[in-house]
């Protein structure tokens, strides 16, 4: 009688390890191998980095790998990107590793999880969902060059005087990556097209969106949730040891807090070994501002106010977006969106029918800078809206009849616009979570003065960068509060939890002490073995 063989099953966490994002985490089971997520960790890259100075493309990889951005895995990143004799350089660190993978599971697109796939072998496939795909091109299309965020296509390099190069758009094509859909099995032609085309003169070498139910012979389940990006999803894999669960980023207190509620049911019936859950906002015990309630509180300020408008929320919030749009409608103003939003509404809409219609829709026009020179996304955008544009003029002239959504880094069109003295700047987002965060307060706090705009929402020097008590409520956070995440993990009742994408992971090995579910407490490169 021949002996069982007896799969090895672990986890090795590389990211989101006593930190908020970068989350990188390795499932080994025999021989498939896969990450959730391959996030760029905002938090690390800070240390070393800022808006000036930044990993340099010529040298390829090596930049990020000596710092530690990314992990030492030999055979898993891009080849045009890995300079001679590169390994051997990094072959002695404790971490280094020869490794292939079969994939990448991803939760959602914003960059801290999804980021560092831009580094990754064009040919490992992205396991996630349609809304995803869609919104990570979306971003991707419209932002400028950058070797750190080629999510969906990479622009090859070549050797030229020993750096690293882009090829010539007239002799290379982008590379587009595989991604394979997990919840969607049809989508229109317009996606189609849209996913297979580049925005910009280089051509593509496309590969078509296909579905997924597997990663080699593991089954895969996906459950959609809350969070502050449309497309969210936890992600579940069946091993040889049992269903390991991933819950990316969620929340319950947004506009689909029913979909992550579906999931933790869902979730329990495969009693899972493994948990691997975030943990943001585990020191957050208050009870937590629904999307309902930015709703209410930004109507009353807005309703209120005299002048312009401007409403600051995070990137790609698309629910945000809505509530404000569902204000200007309910007050009689136009909602004005940058070229780039309605660049993602409208890829978008062509999967989600909820999403506005930019063409017929009465409340949304697009905002048009004046610039010598659009990118080709951008001229797109303008001649297919070209009936919805406004320009600052316009915006200066008609100051009651607009809300403005605008960031920070949209702040130097208001010397076109002169905002009427009065007006309003309600901040919609999270408070800084560092000194270039809070510098960047500073100066807001410049502008408003400079044009005597009244803020709103927005945290203050004198309070240690926290919003006034009065004026909260403007914001709904994208991550469950520490007294939600137990419960969701009491109920969930896996084997082992592992916290990640926390500064505290210590919170949940106190406060599940006694429950019988095990906290591992991951370290960096530490592998984990199933039991």
């Amino acid at each position: 009688m021949e002996p069982e063989i007896v799969t090895v099953v672990s986890l090795t966490c590389y990211g989101g390890v006593n930190e908020i994002g970068g989350n990188k985490v390795l499932l080994e089971d025999g021989e498939v191998r896969l990450f959730f997520d391959f996030g760029l960790p905002f938090a690390h890259r800070s240390r070393y980095y800022e808006e000036y100075l930044n990993p340099r493309a010529s040298w390829g990889l090596l930049d990020l790998l000596e710092v530690g951005l990314l992990p030492p895995l030999n055979g898993i990143y891009r080849q045009d990107l890995t300079l001679p004799d590169l390994w051997d350089r990094f072959s002695s660190s404790p971490h280094y590793r020869e490794l292939h993978i079969d994939g990448v599971l991803l939760s959602h697109a914003h960059l801290d999880h999804s980021g560092y796939i831009s580094f990754l072998d064009r040919d490992i496939p992205v396991y996630t969902t349609a809304m995803t795909s869609v919104m990570a091109k979306a971003i991707q299309d419209s932002a400028k060059g950058d070797f750190e965020k080629e999510v969906c296509y990479a622009i090859p390099k070549e050797d030229k005087k020993g750096a690293r190069a882009a090829i010539r758009y007239n002799k290379a094509a982008a590379q587009q990556r595989p991604f394979r859909v997990l919840d969607c099995g049809a989508w229109s032609g317009e996606l189609g097209h849209f996913w297979e085309d580049t925005p910009g003169r280089r051509s593509l070498e496309a590969c078509p969106l296909e579905t997924a139910v597997s990663i080699g012979p593991l089954p895969l389940r996906c459950f959609p949730v809350d969070h502050s990006i449309p497309g969210a999803t936890a992600l579940a894999v069946a091993t040889g040891r049992g269903w390991v669960v991933y819950t990316g980023d969620l929340r319950l207190h947004g506009g689909r807090g029913q979909q992550t509620e579906a999931f933790i049911h869902q979730a329990a019936q495969l009693r899972p070994v493994i948990l691997i859950c975030e943990g943001t906002s585990v020191d957050d015990e208050t009870c937590p501002v629904t999307e309902d309630g930015v709703y209410s509180n930004a109507l009353k300020a807005i309703r209120e106010a005299k002048g312009l408008v401007i409403a600051d929320f995070g990137p790609r919030n698309v629910e945000r977006l809505l509530t404000f749009r569902r204000i200007a409608q309910e007050i009689g103003r136009y909602l004005v969106v940058t070229a780039k939003d309605a660049y993602l509404l409208r890829a978008m809409h062509y999967l989600d029918p909820e999403v506005p219609d930019m063409g017929g829709d009465p409340v949304i026009r697009v905002y048009q800078e004046l610039k010598a020179d659009h990118d080709h996304w951008e001229q797109d955008i303008l001649a297919r809206f070209r009936d919805k544009l406004v320009k600052a003029e316009e915006v200066g002239r008609c100051q009651d009849d607009h809300i403005l959504c605008f960031s920070f880094f949209d702040i130097n069109e208001l010397p076109s616009i002169r905002p009427q003295e009065g007006s309003l700047y309600l901040y919609s987002s999270s408070e800084p979570h560092n000194e270039e965060q809070r510098l960047d307060f500073y100066r807001l706090h410049q502008w408003l003065e400079h044009f005597r705009m009244r803020g709103i929402g927005l945290p203050r020097e004198e309070l240690g960068w926290k919003v006034p008590q009065a004026e909260q409520g403007l914001h709904a956070s994208g991550h469950a509060t520490g007294p939600e995440l137990l419960k969701l993990i009491k109920e969930i009742n896996p084997e082992i939890l592992i916290p990640i994408h926390t500064e505290n992971p210590g919170y949940f090995a106190t406060n599940l002490e006694g429950t019988g579910i095990r906290v591992h407490l991951p370290r960096y490169g530490e592998q984990i073995t199933l039991p």
